[in-house]
């Protein structure tokens, strides 16, 4: 037998072997890669970020007189408040918080009231100088170098502030005492500290197509549950679908009045390609394409489509598509087409669009071409007032000289020859 070896560190520790005698690696060690197939250099970076969490309280102290006398030492104390995750309340000491002071000075400190551990802030407290010259008394670590950094408060009940903040008898001379009340604000910031690193996944979240899933519910009509007959025309859909997008359809479907045997529902007063649209809005939650629904491609018949639109969103309260139609109008204004949509807008509260056609109409270059539209003569008939307020606009722009297309020479009841007073050509 041969003579054994040993290892001079201490014992010998055998790794465990193959059958053909070999030992595998020990598992808590990873084999050596080869030199030939050591990874790429890789190059990675992270940052460190220190910035603050900013919160303010904002104090009033009333009853300054009757607060005073209580004692040197001894505080009012605001509510607490919340701050970078911990408490902190305002203290004011009316006599003083230092017995050599002698109640000279009045005394105020921030302090934290929660539990923690070298919480690091910056502070700022003000004595709002209420005659509203702006003159505030401030102490602030904002907005300025800190040569020992933000303050460190140790334990809870720990403070900042100043035990000589004011002098009591110049405070109570000046102008932060009214109706014998102080307001004090505080701002905290607490100091957090966190490291960013790359991240090492990428996941790409496709954008939402709920829309589309309940689309494809009105094209494909299945498992419908409700039809609407508009001008002859079936238009099948799902009540459920429909409560939920309309509080007016909620209530003729699913309201104490329904009919749990009504199975159709007669549209009166809208146009079956309007309906369409509406049926197509309320399931993909926007516009269809016009040309595809009309089988026409001109601005006029866009223009009549939003009008109609419009009006039939008011009809069943869907304020998103009854400001889509607005906005189409809006940018759609024309001469033939503006009366219409300014006594549509008169008519359902669209404010802005009324404002948007009044002053095209209002514009010499637009006025007489609008007056001789038909249209001008159903606004006339429908919103007489409006001319009331067209009139003003025409002031406006033509600079307080009304344009002659409005006025004839007739004269009203009451008035002169002269044609001092006169009416609207309508």
């Amino acid at each position: 037998m041969g003579t054994g070896r040993t290892s001079r560190g201490g014992p010998s520790t055998a790794a465990p072997t193959t059958a053909a005698g070999r030992p595998y690696p020990p598992i808590s060690a990873p084999p050596h890669p080869s030199p030939s197939s050591d990874p790429p250099p890789s190059e990675t970076a992270s940052t460190s970020v220190t910035k603050t969490v900013n919160g303010s309280h904002h104090f009033k102290i009333a009853g300054y007189s009757l607060a005073k006398g209580i004692g040197v030492g001894k505080y009012i104390a605001s509510e607490s408040f919340t701050v970078g995750g911990f408490e902190w309340a305002i203290y004011f000491y009316p006599d003083g918080k230092s017995a050599e002071d002698g109640a000279a000075y009045v005394s105020l400190f921030i302090a934290l009231a929660s539990e923690g551990t070298d919480v690091r802030a910056l502070f700022e407290l003000t004595l709002v100088d209420q005659s509203g010259k702006g003159q505030d008394k401030v102490h602030t670590h904002f907005g300025r170098s800190l040569e020992g950094g933000p303050y460190t408060l140790k334990y809870r009940g720990s403070m900042w502030g100043y035990k000589r903040f004011f002098k009591r008898s110049g405070l109570e001379t000046s102008d932060y005492l009214k109706d014998d009340c102080l307001l004090v604000n505080c701002t905290v910031g607490v100091v957090q500290s966190h490291t960013e690193g790359p991240k090492i996944y990428r996941i790409p979240v496709p954008q939402s197509n709920m829309s589309q899933h309940i689309g494809h519910l009105l094209s494909s009509g299945k498992r419908t549950d409700i039809t609407f007959e508009v001008d002859g025309e079936m238009f099948p859909a799902h009540k459920v679908v429909l409560a939920a997008r309309s509080p007016v359809f909620r209530a003729q479907l699913f309201g104490p009045m329904k009919d749990k045997n009504m199975r159709c529902i007669t549209i009166e007063d809208v146009e079956a390609p309007v309906f369409k649209a509406l049926l197509h809005f309320m399931y993909w939650d926007e516009l269809p394409d016009i040309e595809e629904l009309t089988g026409l491609n001109t601005t006029w018949v866009s223009t009549l489509m939003a009008q109609h639109l419009l009006a039939a969103a008011d009809r069943y309260a869907l304020e998103r598509l009854k400001l889509l139609s607005e906005l189409k109008l809006c940018e759609d204004v024309a001469i033939n087409t503006v009366a219409n949509t300014l006594a549509l807008a008169e008519q359902h509260h669209c404010y802005q669009l009324k404002t948007v056609c009044l002053k095209f109409v209002a514009l010499p270059e637009n006025l007489k071409a609008v007056m001789q539209t038909d249209g001008f003569d159903y606004l006339q008939q429908s919103c007489p007032s409006l001319l009331t307020e067209l009139l003003e606009y025409v002031a406006k722009v033509g600079e307080h000289t009304v344009s002659p297309c409005l006025y004839s020479n007739e004269v009203l009841d009451g008035g002169d020859a002269n044609g001092r007073r006169v009416k609207p050509r309508i």
